[in-house]
């Protein structure tokens, strides 16, 4: 008999794509949308904050995973000089890259740049004795975090989606292996 699946890499390759795909779904389409649906706006953002730090980080983190793990094919080497391979460029690299990059430049940079707007509009919540939420008209300084707080968010959820796109187009990838 062969090695144990035990000590392949395939089970955890596989095991880690479906944490990363059914985590982007679940969030995405799911548990985003009925948070929103079912809790008052401050809850809402404090959900928001305690998840999207390990949310972000599990799409910067498990590409790697996968890649490390990848599994050898009839032309490729395994693991990182698999996914390095230039007959693996569009199908594999190209993928894992895009959900890496998009995970980080959203766990780097977006989420802490829109915790400090948010902060900011707490604050200014307090001076002007109006949530930033209700109904104009607003000081000049809500309105401007209003707007950056809106663009910074359209980014991030801009990067989720390429990055949801992109894990999908990865499971063709790994389909392939089955056909």
């Amino acid at each position: 008999m062969g090695e144990s699946l035990i000590f392949s890499p395939v089970p955890y390759h596989i095991l880690s794509y479906g944490t990363l795909l059914g985590t982007q779904f679940f969030h995405t389409f799911i548990n985003a949308i009925a948070s929103f649906k079912v809790l008052e706006r401050p809850q809402f953002g404090l959900l928001q904050r305690a998840i999207f730090p390990a949310y972000f980080g599990m799409q910067t983190v498990i590409p790697v995973a996968l890649a490390v793990t990848y599994p050898a094919t009839r032309i490729t080497r395994s693991g990182i000089s698999g996914v390095l391979d230039e007959t693996n460029r569009w199908s594999v690299l190209a993928p894992l890259a895009t959900v890496f990059v998009t995970g980080l430049i959203n766990w780097a940079y977006l989420l802490p740049a829109t915790n400090a707007v948010t902060a900011k509009r707490r604050q200014q919540e307090k001076k002007d004795g109006k949530q930033s939420w209700d109904a104009p008209p607003h000081s000049q300084e809500m309105v401007a975090l209003n707007k950056n707080f809106g663009q910074l968010h359209g980014l991030s959820s801009l990067l989720n989606v390429v990055s949801f796109i992109a894990t999908v187009t990865y499971s063709f990838t790994l389909a392939s292996r089955f056909h």
